[in-house]
């Protein structure tokens, strides 16, 4: 009897090859937690607050409980809340605007540049004037650096100065990546990233950062991070939060952060792989002049007319999974649909979110199991 064996399956993100190649510095981090019991703000916090900042050349690092968090502190820090608005790009995951609605502040939607992801000026200008008409006063913009990639900084470092916001950078899926020869971290006033598992520098759960070299913002969220705390932890002094990040994940993310520049130097290879099979059949990502990018996704927009699930089933039975960032832009949710966005609407945000799907990415992705990606999507966009 024929039998028809199922493809083997292709990983989307394999953290399994990760850890076999770390399995014995990491048990042996883990287990240094373990013996020493300061599992809240241990050794392994402040070792690795430093060595980022080393690695950032940011002045001043404060580890939380996520990137979610991050964001909502330097907020919090700022005093941003209700009548206030905050700009943010409408394609990106949900957290951006979530820790500004959060606030009791508004976010504002606007629009990104269909070639790099990443935010429209002309569109954040539009949103400035929406806010005003509205009757909100501007406080921040928080662009997002999607997808590795950093957003165009000086761009809109020159509307933010002009208008009297500050820069909350949202580099959660960009740690590691730089904009004209400065690593994400440095730009703006402050910087915030996710550990999430999946990302290219992750933890074993959640975790996150805030970069700045804004010492008395450092202090301020040193405080919020721990309940507002003062100089007795039982005198609050503002409001805060439980934002801390476990010394556990600490210990992990000081051996990750050890062979993170060789993980990002293999994910470049991979995307230059993609680009040259995949070129001529699908939209591929580009990089803006003056960026590099720590390729968090690889997404690539299939060609007008090009049935997107049927796509993802073809793959699928090809055992390659693909994921969709995102299938409904922020201001095309539920939770979002009432909050404004930019005058002239948000179309590239629309068309990429009915046309973009990610292909697997990650520093593990060997050349024979990518040739087989790449042969599969141009069977798929072929029939």
């Amino acid at each position: 009897m024929n039998q028809h064996l199922r493809p083997e399956p292709v990983p989307f993100i394999d953290i399994a090859a990760q850890r076999r190649r770390l399995g014995a510095s990491i048990d042996e981090a883990v287990t240094r937690v373990l013996t020493h019991c300061q599992f809240i703000n241990g050794p392994e916090v402040t070792a690795l607050e430093a060595a980022l900042a080393d690695y950032s050349g940011a002045r001043h690092v404060v580890t939380c409980a996520s990137g979610t968090d991050a964001l909502l502190m330097v907020l919090m820090a700022k005093g941003v809340g209700p009548g206030d608005a905050v700009f943010c790009p409408s394609f990106t995951f949900c957290a951006t605007g979530e820790a500004v609605a959060l606030t009791g502040a508004v976010p504002v939607f606007v629009d990104v540049d269909e070639a790099t992801f990443n935010m429209d000026v002309n569109s954040l200008k539009r949103g400035i004037a929406t806010a005003r008409r509205r009757g909100l006063v501007p406080k921040a913009v928080m662009p997002v650096d999607l997808f590795g990639q950093s957003a165009d900084h000086d761009a809109i470092a020159v509307v933010a100065e002009a208008e009297g916001l500050f820069v909350l950078d949202d580099a959660a899926q960009s740690f590691g990546a730089s904009y004209k020869g400065r690593r994400l971290g440095t730009l703006g006033l402050a910087t915030a990233t996710s550990f999430f598992p999946a990302k290219p520098l992750g933890c074993y759960g959640d975790g996150g950062a805030i970069f700045t070299d804004d010492a008395a913002l450092a202090e301020t969220l040193r405080s919020i991070r721990v309940h507002g705390q003062g100089s007795d932890k039982y005198d609050n002094v503002r409001l805060g939060l439980t934002g801390r990040l476990d010394t556990m994940q600490a210990a992990i993310l000081l051996e990750k952060l050890k062979i993170f520049d060789d993980e990002i130097a293999a994910r470049n290879q991979v995307a230059e792989r993609y680009a040259r099979g995949l070129g001529n059949v699908v939209s591929v990502p580009r990089l803006a002049s003056g960026c590099t990018s720590i390729w968090a996704q690889y997404t690539i927009r299939l060609p007008a007319g090009c049935d997107r699930d049927g796509f993802a089933a073809a793959l699928k039975a090809q055992g390659i999974p693909t994921a969709i960032y995102y299938v409904k832009s922020m201001h095309q949710q539920t939770a979002y649909r009432e909050f404004p966005v930019a005058d002239g609407g948000l179309p590239a945000c629309e068309r990429l979110s009915d046309d973009v799907i990610s292909l697997p990415m990650h520093a593990y992705l060997d050349e024979p199991t990518q040739e087989r990606i790449i042969r599969a999507v141009r069977d798929a966009i072929g029939a």
